[in-house]
């Protein structure tokens, strides 16, 4: 296997695509309209919420019809943004948050069939900018200070540098004192997060999975599932995560089976990606349930500048099945050298607890709409998912682009 990776730092798991049904023999998924795959995401939506099923539906549409209005105020406002997040309690509304004091009237727009106020905050300390940059400078005094930081990221809520810390760590240095510190090496506001266990990692092997391949390392067999189906103008395929075997056979939830071939690794940074080449002329569809039977056709991706604080996205995983959360940090930087070196802040946290090994690769949707695949995620003592992470569309491989019904 080519690539940035070691066996002891990464174990395979993806999870998603509906490959199968491009598959002689396969037996096809029901594919779903896009009014039935809104209702379904609403049905989720409407239960962590505690609002009516169509007022669920009525929020996730104003969630893809406020994005023109939310680019608008982030090119006005690009000198003092310090965020852009949705807020869903105890009202839907869309906060922004501004460095300086020089107030902004508040305002509100149309979508989704209803009125959805924008809530503009000042006083903010820094930048998204400023902090998203102090990342990536002082990466070096931070990991002196705290050599075991499990991850950092811009929460754009709050306008702060957030740094995961183990609990022990934490108690040693001490909470504020830690806090101090920090703020003093970036020269930004800074949060830390208590962990009671910081165990970020790519997401594991678990039984079940879709895909299966060798390692000619080790002799040893794993397993993976899928993302979304990817061309170049000319082959057509799948990608996953760049942590997989280099050949993978395809096992369909009807039995059928086909050979992958692969086509290229891209595992350092910013991205965490590889494709997979079929004979089979995948059509645009993944999976959406956990039990595989319904599939829903790829219309379009969300740019990963576009993703905001508290959009409602919904993901698969080949382990822990369907299930939907909201985003966190837009900025996040995983810990060590799980990127074949530092990772860039760009990869996009979602709090669990919904995900386990067994899930990296897996597709991360709202309706018909992709945003990225997963990468890993990091996981308490008892071994809840704290949150995962996962790496945006926008960094498909270049020359390869999604396929889109």
């Amino acid at each position: 296997m080519a690539g940035f990776f070691t066996r002891g730092m990464i174990a395979f798991a993806l999870a998603g695509i509906a490959l199968a049904p491009a598959i002689a023999g396969a037996q096809s998924p029901r594919v779903q309209s896009p009014a039935e795959a809104l209702l379904q995401d609403a049905g989720e939506y409407a239960r962590q919420n505690d609002v009516p099923l169509e007022q669920a539906v009525r929020r996730l549409r104003a969630q893809e019809e406020s994005l023109a209005a939310t680019e608008s105020i982030r090119q006005q406002y690009k000198h003092r943004l310090a965020g852009i997040a949705i807020e869903h309690r105890p009202s839907y509304r869309i906060m922004v948050l501004l460095t300086g004091s020089a107030p902004v009237p508040d305002r509100t727009i149309s979508a989704g069939g209803m009125p959805v106020p924008i809530v503009f905050r000042t006083g903010a300390r820094a930048t998204a900018e400023e902090i998203v940059s102090a990342i990536v400078r002082h990466r070096d005094a931070i990991r002196s200070i705290l050599p075991r930081v499990s991850g950092m990221g811009l929460d754009p809520r709050t306008g702060e540098l957030v740094m995961m810390a183990r609990a022990e760590d934490a108690e040693l240095h001490g909470v504020e004192a830690l806090d101090a510190k920090m703020e003093t090496a970036t020269g930004v506001p800074v949060r830390i997060r208590v962990l009671n266990r910081a165990d970020d990692s790519n997401s594991g092997v678990e039984g079940g999975a879709r895909l299966e391949g060798v390692d000619p390392a080790n002799g040893k067999k794993y397993a993976c599932t899928t993302g979304f189906v990817v061309t170049d103008g000319k082959r057509r395929g799948i990608v996953t995560a760049a942590h997989c075997p280099d050949i993978l056979t395809y096992f369909g939830p009807a039995g059928a089976r086909a050979e992958l071939s692969f086509a290229g690794q891209w595992g350092a940074n910013h991205q965490d990606v590889q494709v997979h080449l079929s004979d089979e002329a995948q059509r645009p569809l993944f999976y959406a349930d956990s039990r595989k039977t319904v599939a829903r056709t790829l219309s379009h991706s969300r740019p990963r500048a576009s993703i905001r604080a508290g959009d409602a996205i919904c993901r698969r995983g080949e382990t822990s099945g369907y299930s939907c959360s909201q985003v966190e940090l837009t900025h996040y930087s995983p810990p060590g050298d799980l990127c074949g070196g530092a990772c860039a802040p760009v990869w996009i946290t979602v709090p669990g607890p919904s995900c386990r090994g067994g899930d990296s690769g897996g597709p991360i949707f709202s309706g018909n709409v992709a945003f990225g695949i997963i990468k890993g995620g990091n996981y308490s003592r008892s071994g809840t998912c704290n949150f995962y992470y996962f790496m945006s569309t926008d960094y498909l491989p270049d020359g390869w682009r999604l396929l889109q019904g």
